[in-house]
C-alpha cells in the first residue's frame, strides 16, 4: 500500500501575524514529501512513525464530530498492519511535516471528505481549515490549520484574515539573477515554545503595537508585492520587515544567526525572515542577486523556492 504523495509548504510571510488576522501567503514546496505506506517488519524512524499514528489514532476518536467522521476502524487495521508515514520532510523545519501527515489521513480516512476536485467554494477551504486545525493541534497545542491545507490542495493559499481564505495565483518563476531562498540553521525548532513565547509577548501593550503598525503592515505589503509581480517595491517591503523581526522576534531567530540576519540588512546582499516559527529549522531568504547571496552566505546551506 502506498497513499498519493503530500508536499511540503513554505509560509512566504504572515508568520505569527496570522494568528493576529494578518494576511499570509503559504505556496506548496515539491522538493520535499510524503506519503503513508506499510511494511511488515518496522525499525527506525518507521518504527517511530507508527507508534505517531497510534497516538494521533486515539486522538482522532475525541474530536469525531459534526465538523468531521474518520473510517477509525479501517486507520486501526491499518496501524496494527504496520502503516507508517513515509516522509522526506524535515521535522522541526518550519516546512510543514506533520502539515502533509495531516492532509494524508484526512485523504484516506475522513468520511464524506472535500476533495480537490470540487469547486472549492470559501465555505468549504474554511471548513477543511478548521478540520485540519482540529487536527493538527494534536501536533502543535494549537494550529491554525494552514499547513494541511496547503499541502492537501497543493496551490498555493491566500489568507485574507481568518475567515476569509482563497487559492491565489502567484505570478511563474522567471529565469532572473533574483531568488527566495532557505538557509539551513541546523537545528531543530520546536513550535510550541515558540508559540508560546509569542503569545506572552502579546500581553504587552507595545509588542501589539508593533505587530499592527508595523509587522502586519510590511507583510501585507509583501504579499501585495509578491502577488502582483512588483519586485523592486517588494525587495524594499521584505527589507523592512526583516528590520522588524529582528528587533522584536529575536528568541524566535537562533542565536548564531543575529550577526547574520544583520549583515544582510546592512549590505543588502540578502534579507532574511521566519520562515514558520522559528526557533531552528529553516530561515527565509529573499536576494535581488542570489549568486552575491551565495557569496556572503557561503559557509551556510541553501536551497532555491522560487525565482525572479
Amino acid at each position: 500500500m502506498k497513499g498519493p504523495l503530500f508536499y511540503a509548504k513554505i509560509l512566504l510571510f504572515g508568520e505569527y501575524g496570522i494568528i493576529k488576522d494578518s494576511k499570509g501567503l503559504a505556496i506548496p514546496f515539491n522538493s520535499y514529501k510524503g506519503a503513508l505506506k506499510t511494511a511488515n517488519n518496522l525499525t527506525g524512524e518507521a518504527k517511530k512513525s507508527n507508534e505517531s499514528l497510534s497516538r494521533f489514532f486515539v486522538y482522532l476518536q475525541s474530536i469525531e464530530s459534526d465538523v468531521v467522521t474518520f473510517d477509525l476502524d479501517q486507520l486501526k487495521k491499518d496501524i496494527d498492519a504496520g502503516m507508517y508515514f513515509e516522509s522526506s520532510i524535515p521535522q522541526g523545519y518550519g516546512v510543514g511535516s506533520s502539515g502533509a501527515l495531516v492532509a494524508s489521513v484526512y485523504d484516506k480516512y475522513a468520511i464524506n471528505k472535500i476533495t480537490v476536485l470540487e469547486n472549492l467554494t470559501r465555505d468549504k477551504l474554511l471548513k477543511l481549515k478548521t478540520i485540519f486545525s482540529l487536527m493538527e493541534s494534536f501536533f502543535h497545542g494549537k494550529s491554525s490549520g494552514l499547513d494541511p491545507l496547503n499541502s492537501y490542495l497543493s496551490l498555493p493559499i491566500l489568507i485574507n484574515s481568518k475567515e476569509h481564505i482563497e487559492p491565489a495565483g502567484i505570478p511563474s518563476q522567471k529565469e532572473g539573477k533574483g531568488a527566495v531562498f532557505l538557509l539551513d540553521s541546523e537545528q531543530v525548532g520546536e513550535t510550541e515554545p515558540m508559540v508560546n513565547i509569542f503569545m506572552n509577548k502579546m500581553k504587552n501593550e507595545g509588542f501589539r503595537k508593533m505587530l499592527s503598525e508595523e509587522f502586519v503592515i510590511h507583510t501585507d505589503a509583501c504579499i501585495d508585492d509578491f502577488l502582483k509581480g512588483n519586485v523592486k517595491s517588494l525587495f524594499g517591503n521584505v527589507k523592512k520587515l526583516s528590520k522588524v523581526v529582528l528587533t522584536n522576534f529575536k528568541p524566535m531567530i537562533p542565536n548564531a544567526f543575529h550577526k547574520v540576519w544583520e549583515k544582510g540588512i546592512q549590505s543588502n546582499d540578502y534579507y532574511l525572515k521566519l520562515c514558520g516559527s522559528g526557533g531552528g529549522g529553516y530561515i527565509l531568504g529573499f536576494t535581488e542577486d542570489y549568486e552575491k547571496a551565495q557569496k556572503s552566505l557561503q559557509d551556510y546551506k541553501l536551497e532555491i523556492v522560487y525565482r525572479f
